[in-house]
């Protein structure tokens, strides 16, 4: 054999263990518990309790009644959702358990909230817009109901950290994971009706976002994961409301895909320029987007059949009603929630929450990759 083929043999070889190597202390790193606690931000999609029935996206009322949590939990658990959101995978992934919204804790143990927070906080709020209330307010966007923001979010934070001592403050930073989980759909959604630009959505969420971000790591968060938009053009209220001419190659509406996927193209752009200002930090970008397209495209490979209908919900052709959604006495929900994207018309089943953990985790929709972030967690860096 030429000694140049031997040589692309053993390059190749090596490239192989290489890959393993990589996977097996990826797999290893998170049966370690390579992080102590998670903080996590974000709006429905991430929310794990600070949202309370009647409160969050207009329409969706009935967060503590059935048949919400029917899947894991077996009971309402004010997620929206049939039962473990991602925020959810990732933490039981890291061998820690799941996240007490910031809310149950402010209202319990004076506020200090020590007999629950060890392992981190959710700080998501449903509902929970990039820029402020104000705005919405000030420009007659009725449709804008909930009043927190990713501003909120930070005050909470900060309050919390407040009430810890200085070594439980650094370790806050150093042994915590960062997840910012999907915010600034609703900024676009609330006013879809209104004289405001998307555009001008688009620059004031950026802005508003990137000081956000900015302020986590001026503190001294050091490892953290920013998800994007996923394809809204493909979520059932979308789908429903959309005239039936602007549909895309997959079938989802093309005017709101092409208003995430813009999105997105600023964000990650924020993030290059923030990795470079703050060297010390590793920052990943979840890819929200082309993770749900892949399901889209191929469903039946992740046990999905539904790609659009809602699980929850009443009419046709989607299963959905604005005024008669899941909850409602009206409405009834599927036998097997797995077998579909999304629950209840706009946030997503157990199982899609649960897909997009694995893409994001182990899968090769985050860059740089998960992995990285964890090796470099393991190394001290």
């Amino acid at each position: 054999m030429p000694s140049s083929s031997i040589s692309l043999i053993h390059h190749a070889t090596a490239i192989s263990a290489l890959l393993l190597l990589l996977s097996t202390i990826s797999s290893a790193s998170l049966q370690r518990r390579p992080f102590n606690r998670i903080y996590a931000f974000g709006d429905s999609f991430t929310d794990t309790g600070n949202s309370r029935s009647g409160e969050g996206p207009a329409g969706f009322g009935h967060l503590s009644s059935s048949p919400y949590g029917m899947t894991y939990f077996k009971r309402p658990t004010n997620r929206y959702s049939d039962g473990r959101l991602t925020i959810d995978f990732v933490a039981q992934s890291m061998n820690l358990p799941f996240l007490p919204p910031y809310r149950s804790l402010r209202n319990t143990n004076g506020g200090n909230g020590t007999a629950t927070d060890t392992h981190g906080v959710n700080f998501a709020v449903s509902g929970a817009t990039v820029i402020k209330h104000a705005f919405f307010v000030e420009n007659n966007v009725t449709l804008d109901m909930t009043p927190q923001s990713i501003e909120t979010e930070l005050g909470w934070f900060e309050e919390y950290l407040e009430t810890l001592g200085t070594k439980q403050k650094v370790s806050s930073f150093k042994d915590s994971l960062f997840w910012i989980g999907e915010i600034g759909v609703n900024d676009y959604a609330y006013t879809v009706w209104s004289t405001v630009s998307s555009d001008t959505i688009r620059e004031l969420s950026i802005s508003t976002y990137t000081r956000f971000l900015e302020t986590l790591l001026k503190k001294g968060a050091r490892h953290m994961v920013v998800q994007g938009h996923p394809a809204t053009g493909c979520l059932t209220l979308t789908m429903s409301l959309a005239a039936e001419d602007d549909r895309d190659s997959l079938g989802c509406v093309q005017s709101i895909n092409n208003q995430s996927y813009t999105h997105n193209l600023a964000l990650q752009y924020k993030l290059k320029q923030l990795r470079i200002k703050y060297p010390n930090a590793t920052i990943v970008y979840a890819d929200y987007w082309n993770a749900y397209r892949t399901v889209i495209k191929n469903p039946s490979k992740y046990g999905i059949s539904e790609k659009f209908k809602a699980c929850c919900g009443v009419g046709e052709p989607y299963n959905f009603q604005v005024f008669e959604t899941c909850g409602s006495a009206s409405a009834t929900a599927c036998k097997d929630p797995s077998r579909y994207i999304n629950w209840d018309g706009v946030h997503l089943t157990e199982g899609m929450y649960k897909v997009m953990a694995d893409m994001f985790l182990r899968g090769s929709f985050t860059r740089p990759r998960f992995g990285y972030l964890l090796n470099k967690k393991l190394n001290g860096l």
